[in-house]
């Protein structure tokens, strides 16, 4: 089978298409024709060598699509060959075929496509992880949500609205803040024009905002770290900008605030029975319409390498998705 493989740790540039062998079923594992590749920013960062967990070389990049199940291990339950389903692989999903862990992976709802469902799992994974396990976010709260028009600052925009909060986003472009308002975000702050800072305590009239959401990290962590309420949450998603900024306890004393780490992925492999009972309500909601996953762009198999470029530039908006059949294209994708 055909797969996108990094040999070398270093530049996007060196990621090239190999035959390798299809994975290899083991027991609690499905194996997946795979229909969709949905990209995150920790696919770039692996391939650079900067993510915190680092896999052995040579691998491929992926860590969550779409696609039809091809067979189930020993011990499998509630799928069988040909069922629809997104899953989230702990790595390798850029490529023809890959095994999941059964606990890993959902049947897509009937009106949902490979490409819209594919980018699902982590985006709202990690925001629902983090409003409710992390930041116990309640109605009537403010959430200041940064690098709001990314893959998971758009869900977090929707799910914070859904739960009853205010929402300013803040993003680097007036295009990503026309996005950010299509999503249903009461504010928008344009941080390349403006302080975060500033313009968060004029629109809370001096309070701060209850919980921040940070996917960025840098210097924008730390104007949002300077626009927390008393008793807000900082809530640290990732580090987009490449900058892993050390936090001055000061101000977490100062503001009686809280730094919270969210980090879904190995929350849901160390509490896959938690897990599961949330993302059963997400897909509930994606089927109910009451979520809709936005997608920029769709590329094909063979320009898997501009994808993941489109993301280290950070021009993407939503989610950017590898597409193995030419028919899942951008008409599949909702539009606002």
């Amino acid at each position: 089978m055909k797969a996108w493989v990094c040999q070398k740790i270093g530049d996007l540039q060196d990621l090239e298409i190999h035959e390798v062998p299809e994975p290899e079923l083991q027991p609690g594992l499905i194996k997946i024709a795979v229909r969709a590749t949905a990209l995150n920013f920790p696919d770039v960062l692996n391939v650079r060598g900067l993510y915190q967990h680092k896999p052995s070389l040579p691998f491929s990049p992926g860590m969550e699509c779409a696609g039809e199940v091809l067979a189930v291990g020993d011990g499998v339950s509630g799928f069988k060959p040909g069922d629809r389903v997104m899953a989230q692989p702990r790595g390798g999903a850029l490529a023809e075929q890959v095994c999941a862990q059964a606990d890993q992976a959902y049947q897509i709802p009937k009106n949902i496509s490979f490409v819209n469902a594919s980018g699902f799992i982590v985006a709202y994974g990690t925001s629902y992880h983090a409003f409710v396990d992390r930041g116990a976010l309640k109605s009537g709260e403010t959430v200041l949500v940064l690098g709001a028009a990314g893959g998971v600052g758009i869900t977090a925009i929707e799910l914070a609205k859904l739960f009853g909060a205010r929402v300013i986003a803040a993003a680097s472009s007036e295009a990503k803040l026309d996005l950010c308002r299509a999503y249903g975000a009461d504010d928008c702050i344009n941080y390349s024009t403006e302080s975060i800072k500033d313009r968060v305590m004029e629109l809370t009239d001096g309070l701060g905002v209850d919980i921040a959401y940070d996917p960025v990290g840098g210097d924008v962590m730390f104007q949002a770290l300077r626009s927390m309420a008393l008793g807000g949450r900082l809530l640290i998603i990732g580090f987009a900008s490449g900058t892993i900024g050390d936090i001055p306890a000061n101000r977490l004393l100062l503001r009686q605030c809280q730094a919270v780490g969210v980090a879904f992925g190995s929350y849901s492999r160390a509490f896959p029975d938690a897990t599961r009972k949330r993302m059963n309500v997400l897909v509930d909601w994606l089927d109910g319409g009451k979520l809709k996953p936005h997608v920029s762009k769709v590329f094909p198999f063979a320009e898997g390498r501009s994808a993941l470029q489109m993301l280290a530039d950070r021009k993407a908006l939503g989610k950017v998705v590898v597409a193995f059949d030419e028919s899942l294209g951008n008409d599949t994708l909702y539009r606002h």
